[in-house]
């Protein structure tokens, strides 16, 4: 919700800019894991754009996407919109950043979404555009709107926390208490486990993130000087550091690309009550053993102090608009459209969720 200012006016959503008329607009899309569950999903939401909008689509999905619009965009023709996300081998997207050539949509989150009486910056979950990945320069504008995610969480057995009477920690000193209660009632059982570094990286930025915000985050990962010498970042280190003591002792050895399944592993013996993971550990580890009454759960990394906030990292796609973008106003449209629920309900539907709040309800 909008808060009132200091003069207790309400803040009004800006109305979507009109579209000249009979205007057609290039949006090109990667055809992904999710195209393929639900094929036609984009071509869906385009059709939907256009019903409310007026505004026609050309869509361009592909698996190979690069390939595609690679060499007209050498030549100076560019789509309208382009969902492709950085950390692609081509790195495309990284260059159109580097070279600047990405059209500041800042304005976009003030903007009415389009059928709706929502603002975008309604639509998006806090936190999403307030990171390097959508805020690449580090001037407080936003660049590329957040799609699809993927939380990286703590993962563990909600059924033995049922059984007995555990409540999930919201804070570490809650987690160090659990912790030595566990251990008296099972010495085999242990706080923690990770399945193997790559998990432990994730883990790290999510605790970045709950011990100093998105301030100390977006410093640390921009290598801003003297970083690693600020309070946040000692009581980074002194949580890792005491968290490595109540780490199952197996973990370190079996955190490799051969045995981290062993690792995970530990959370269904009861072995270990938390591990860094994401949403497809379900079906990875559907066929193993588990302890009788396993259940999966998943919570973000506690706060640093009682009352802050925890934090999860996600793998997160983008969409964006290239600088060169022929039709401007019609494309912010478009990326505004994104977060309808006409939209959203499309995109769920080949399992691709956006950082929209209620939509994982309608996830199994």
């Amino acid at each position: 919700n909008t808060q009132p200012s200091d003069s207790q006016t309400p803040s009004t959503p800006e109305p979507a800019p009109a579209p000249a008329e009979d205007v057609t607009i290039q949006v090109a899309a990667l055809a992904s894991g999710y195209e393929e569950a639900y094929p036609g999903m984009w071509q869906e939401v385009c059709d939907a754009f256009t019903a409310e909008t007026g505004i026609k689509v050309e869509l361009i999905c592909d698996k190979n996407l690069e390939d595609v619009i690679g060499p007209s965009m050498q030549g100076g023709d560019f789509p309208d919109v382009i969902h492709l996300a950085t950390g692609r081998e081509k790195g495309l997207t990284e260059q159109f950043i580097k070279d600047r050539n990405i059209a500041d949509i800042t304005d976009v989150l003030s903007m009415t979404v389009p059928g709706e009486s929502a603002k975008v910056s309604d639509k998006i979950v806090g936190g999403f555009t307030d990171t390097s990945v959508t805020n690449p320069y580090g001037d407080g504008k936003t660049y590329l709107a957040p799609m699809f995610y993927s939380p990286c969480g703590l993962f563990y057995n909600a059924g033995l926390f049922e059984e007995k009477g555990w409540t999930v920690p919201a804070t570490w000193d809650e987690m160090w208490e659990l912790a030595d209660k566990a251990k008296a009632e099972d010495p085999n059982m242990y706080l923690f486990t990770y399945p193997t570094t790559g998990y432990f990286d994730a883990f790290l930025y999510a605790l970045m993130y709950s011990v100093g915000g998105a301030d100390f985050f977006n410093k640390a990962t921009t290598y801003a000087e003297g970083i690693w010498d600020t309070p946040e970042a000692q009581q980074c280190f002194d949580i890792i550091a005491k968290l490595a003591s109540y780490t199952n002792p197996v973990t370190p050895a079996q955190a490799n690309d051969q045995d981290f399944t062993q690792n995970q592993q530990l959370v269904l013996d009861n072995k270990a009550l938390f591990m860094p993971n994401g949403t497809w550990i379900v079906g990875e580890m559907a066929e193993a053993p588990r302890a009788d009454g396993f259940k999966w759960g998943m919570t973000a990394l506690p706060a640093a102090k009682a009352g802050g906030n925890g934090a999860s990292y996600c793998w997160l796609e983008q969409a964006w608009v290239p600088a060169g973008a022929p039709n401007l106003d019609a494309a912010k449209q478009f990326v505004a459209f994104l977060y309808s629920d006409k939209a959203c309900s499309i995109f769920a539907k080949g399992g691709a969720v956006q950082p929209v709040p209620g939509l994982t309800d309608n996830l199994e």
